[in-house]
C-alpha cells in the first residue's frame, strides 16, 4: 500500500502544472502576449475557471448554478456578498461569541493568567458588572486550584497530589448530577430569571453546571439566553487564563467560512489580503487582536479601495503590536525628553523602530524592487512615529500619541511630508499634524505605480499562475491607476482577460493545505461537525491558521506544498476522512455518488468533455480487467471492475471536474485491488479516498 501511495505521491510532484504549460525546444513563432483563440476555454470550463479559483472549491450543482446564471452573472454577484444570504453559515457563527466583540470585551470574556492572577490576589478589582462579577469569580476559583496543583513544598514535590483516577471519576459523577440538578431548577423559571438565579449559585455549583450540563440541554438553555448571557455562560465554563479560547474560535470560524460560505468570492479575498498582511497571532497582544484586525481592516475592506485597505491595517493594534511600531519614539520627540525651549534637555535612549516602515513598503505596496532605499525606511519610520497603541496590555485601542512623534520635515521618496507649523509644541493643531503625516505618506504609497504593478502581480499570482504573464500584470495595474486602485474593478481586469480564459492556465495553481481540506470538504457536500479538528489537520499540514510568522505570510506558489511529506499527509487526511476516523466527522460517500450521478452533463452541454470522460473510463477499465486479483482479496470481495469503473468516474467528475491521466486511475486501480477493501462501502470510501489523494485533485 504504501509503495503505491508513494508512488501516486511522486506522480503529484513530477506532473507539469497543466499539459499545455511544457515548454518546447524549437518554438516556432515567439510566444504571443494574448492566447490564440483555439486556446480558449469552452464556457463550461471558463465556469469551472471561476469556481476553481473565486471558491474554496465548487460543490456538487454548483457548476450547473453557475452556468445557468451565466458566469459574468455569478461573478458579479459575489462581487457583491452584501446581497447574498448566508443564513447556514451565520447560524454557525453564532456559537462564537468573540468573533463580533471589541478586542477589550474579549479579553474581558476570557481573560489572560496575567489579568486573573492580579484579581486573585488583590492588585486588581473585580468588575463592577455583576454578571462578570459572577463570571470572575468562577474563573479566580480554576485559577487557585491550577496554582494549587503546581505548588511545591521545600522537597521540590508538589503539595497536593492530583486526584486518583477513582477520586476523578467519583467527582465527575457528583458534579454531573450538580448539572443535571441545576438544569432542571433553571428550566422551571422563567426564562428571564435563568441567568440571575445561575450566577448566585455557589461557585462549586457554577463550575460544575457549565462544565457537565448536557448537550442538549445547554443547547435549550443558550438558546434562550440573551448574547451577552450567552458570553457569561462561555466565561464561565472556560479554563483560567482562557485566551485560547479567542484563537480557537477565530481559527475555527476560518475554517466554517471556507467551507460553508455562499459568499465564497468575499472568503477567498479576506484569506489573500490577510496573507498578504500578514500578522502572527501569537506575538503578545495580538492574541486578542487579531480576530478586529480580520473582521474591521481585513474584511471590511476585502473589495473595496486599496488605500483604504492599507489605512486600515496601519492603524490596526493588530499591525501596530507585530511590527513594533507601537515601540516606535521620534529621538527628538517630547516622548524621548527632549525639550523645544531648552536646547540644553537630557535625551532619552528612546529611537525609531524601522520594523513597519520597511515591511509595509517592502511587502505591502511598493514590492522589494519598488525603487526605495534605506534612508527612505528611516524617514517612513520617523513619519510614523506616534502611531502607537493605548494600553496594548490591556487591549486599548490604535492611538496616535504627538508627544512621540518626530517633529519636523522629512525628505522621503522625492516628497516633503511636514508637520503644519504651529506657534507651540502640543497645540490643539500640532496635536494630530503627525498623524496627518502618516495618512498622506500612506496615501502617496497607495497611489504609486510600483505599488499598483506589485499589488497585481500578487493578485495575478494567485489567480492565475505562480509566475504571472507579465502583460496581463500590466493591463491589471493601469487598471488600479485608473480607478484609485479599486479591487473590484482589478479582479474584473484579471477575470475578463483572455489569460484567465486561457487553456494554459486552466488548472494550473496547487491548492495549499487550506485550499485542500476545505475544497475536500465542499466537494464532497460534507458538513464540518468538528472545525477543532480541522485546525488541527491544517496544524499538521504546515500551515496553523493565523501562525505564519513571518510578515510575508504563507507561500502561495506550488513549491512550498509539492513535496512527498505534505502529500503524504493529504492522502492520510483523505483516509481518515472517508473512513470516519477524523473526530467522528461523519462521511456519505454513497451521497457523494448519487449528487454526482444526478449532476452529470449530458453530451448536448459539452460534447468534448463527455468524450474524454468515455476515453478516460475505458482506459482505465482496460486496466482494470487485465488485473489479477491478489490471494488475500478474491475478486468478489469488492464491487466487479466494471461497476468499480463507473463510481471511479463518476467521483473524479464530481471531486475533479477534469481529465485524469491514465497513469492515476492505472495506480488507482492497483491500490484498490491490493487492499482489503471488504464490501462495497469500504471500495466507495477508499476509491473516493483515492481520488481526493490524485495529482489532479490538488490542482484547482
Amino acid at each position: 500500500m504504501r509503495r503505491l501511495l508513494l508512488i501516486l505521491v511522486a506522480l503529484s510532484i513530477a506532473a507539469p502544472a497543466h499539459p499545455q504549460a511544457r515548454p518546447t525546444a524549437k518554438p516556432a513563432k515567439p510566444k504571443p502576449s494574448i492566447p490564440a483563440k483555439s486556446a480558449l476555454l469552452t464556457q463550461q470550463e471558463r465556469a469551472q475557471q471561476l469556481l476553481n479559483r473565486f471558491t474554496f472549491g465548487p460543490r456538487p450543482g454548483d457548476l450547473e448554478k453557475v452556468l445557468a446564471l451565466g458566469p459574468d452573472k455569478w461573478f458579479e454577484q459575489q462581487l457583491n456578498p452584501a446581497s447574498i444570504p448566508d443564513t447556514a453559515l451565520d447560524h454557525r457563527l453564532a456559537d462564537y461569541t468573540t468573533l463580533t466583540l471589541q478586542p477589550e470585551q474579549a479579553l474581558q470574556l476570557f481573560p489572560d493568567h496575567f489579568t486573573i492572577g492580579q484579581i486573585a490576589e488583590g492588585r486588581r478589582p473585580y468588575p463592577d458588572d455583576p454578571l462578570l462579577i459572577a463570571m470572575y469569580e468562577v474563573q479566580v476559583a480554576k485559577f487557585y486550584k491550577d496554582q494549587d496543583l503546581h505548588k511545591l513544598n521545600a522537597d521540590g514535590k508538589p503539595n497536593l497530589a492530583p486526584p486518583t483516577e477513582a477520586e476523578a471519576a467519583a467527582q465527575k459523577k457528583t458534579d454531573q448530577e450538580t448539572a443535571a440538578r441545576v438544569a432542571g431548577e433553571l428550566f422551571a423559571l422563567p426564562k428571564n430569571q435563568r441567568m440571575p438565579t445561575l450566577i448566585k449559585l455557589t461557585i462549586p455549583d457554577r463550575i460544575a453546571f457549565t462544565t457537565y450540563v448536557s448537550g442538549d440541554q445547554k443547547n435549550l438553555l443558550l438558546a434562550d439566553f440573551n448574547p451577552r448571557e450567552r458570553e457569561i455562560f462561555t466565561g464561565m465554563a472556560a479554563n483560567a487564563g482562557s485566551l485560547k479560547n479567542i484563537i480557537n474560535e477565530l481559527s475555527e470560524a476560518k475554517i466554517l467560512r471556507a467551507i460553508l460560505s455562499e459568499r465564497q468570492l468575499q472568503e477567498v479575498m479576506a484569506d489573500f489580503w490577510f496573507n498578504h498582511f500578514n500578522i502572527f497571532i501569537g506575538k503578545d497582544s495580538d492574541t486578542w487582536y487579531t480576530t478586529s484586525f480580520e473582521r474591521d481592516a481585513i474584511r471590511k475592506h476585502a473589495l473595496g479601495k486599496f488605500r483604504d485597505l492599507l489605512l486600515a491595517t496601519a492603524s490596526s493594534p493588530a499591525m501596530m503590536i507585530y511590527l513594533d511600531n507601537w515601540l516606535s519614539i521620534g529621538p527628538e520627540s517630547l516622548a524621548n525628553g527632549v525639550n523645544p525651549a531648552n536646547p540644553n534637555s537630557n535625551r532619552g535612549n528612546n529611537g525609531l523602530n524601522e520594523n513597519y516602515g520597511r515591511e509595509v513598503m517592502e511587502l505591502h505596496t511598493l514590492g522589494v524592487n519598488g525603487g526605495y532605499t534605506q534612508a527612505d525606511v528611516t524617514a517612513l519610520a520617523a513619519i510614523l512615529t506616534g502611531w502607537t497603541v493605548e494600553r496594548p496590555n490591556q487591549a486599548g485601542p490604535f492611538l496616535y500619541d504627538y508627544k512621540k512623534h518626530e517633529p519636523g520635515p522629512k525628505q522621503w521618496r522625492g516628497h516633503t511630508i511636514s508637520s503644519e507649523p504651529t506657534a507651540q509644541p502640543g497645540s490643539p493643531t500640532n496635536t494630530q499634524a503627525g498623524l496627518k503625516e502618516g495618512i498622506q505618506a500612506l496615501t502617496l504609497l497607495a497611489a504609486d505605480p510600483h505599488t499598483a504593478h506589485f499589488i497585481s502581480y500578487k493578485l495575478a499570482q494567485r489567480f492565475i499562475a505562480d509566475e504571472p504573464p507579465a502583460a496581463l500584470v500590466d493591463r491589471m495595474a493601469a487598471t488600479y491607476l485608473s480607478t484609485d486602485g479599486d479591487i473590484k474593478s482589478i479582479l474584473r481586469t484579471l477575470v475578463q482577460s483572455p489569460e484567465f480564459n486561457s487553456k494554459k492556465y486552466f488548472r494550473n495553481k496547487v491548492k495549499t493545505p487550506m485550499e485542500f481540506v476545505a475544497s475536500a470538504f465542499r466537494t464532497t457536500d460534507t458538513n464540518p461537525i468538528n472545525p477543532a479538528a480541522l485546525v488541527e489537520t491544517l496544524k499538521s499540514m504546515g500551515m496553523p491558521l493565523y501562525y505564519a510568522l513571518p510578515p510575508i505570510g504563507y507561500y502561495i506558489t506550488a513549491d512550498r506544498w509539492m513535496n512527498s511529506s505534505a502529500l503524504v499527509s493529504r492522502l492520510n487526511f483523505a483516509y481518515s476522512l472517508t473512513e470516519g476516523k477524523l473526530a467522528n466527522q461523519k462521511f456519505d460517500a454513497a451521497h457523494v455518488l448519487a449528487l454526482g450521478l444526478l449532476s452529470q452533463p449530458s453530451a448536448t452541454q459539452s460534447p468534448e468533455v463527455s468524450a474524454k470522460e468515455k476515453s478516460n473510463r475505458a482506459n482505465f477499465s482496460e486496466a482494470l480487467l487485465t488485473s489479477e486479483p491478489t490471494a488475500d482479496q478474491p475478486s468478489q470481495a469488492s464491487p466487479p471492475p466494471a461497476g468499480r469503473n463507473v463510481a471511479l468516474g463518476v467521483l473524479e467528475s464530481t471531486l475533479i471536474g477534469a481529465e485524469v491521466s491514465v497513469q492515476t486511475n492505472q495506480l488507482i486501480g492497483k491500490q484498490i485491488e491490493q487492499l482489503s477493501a471488504t464490501n462495497s462501502t469500504d471500495t466507495l470510501n477508499l476509491l473516493t479516498a483515492l481520488v481526493m489523494g490524485s495529482p489532479e485533485f490538488q490542482l484547482r
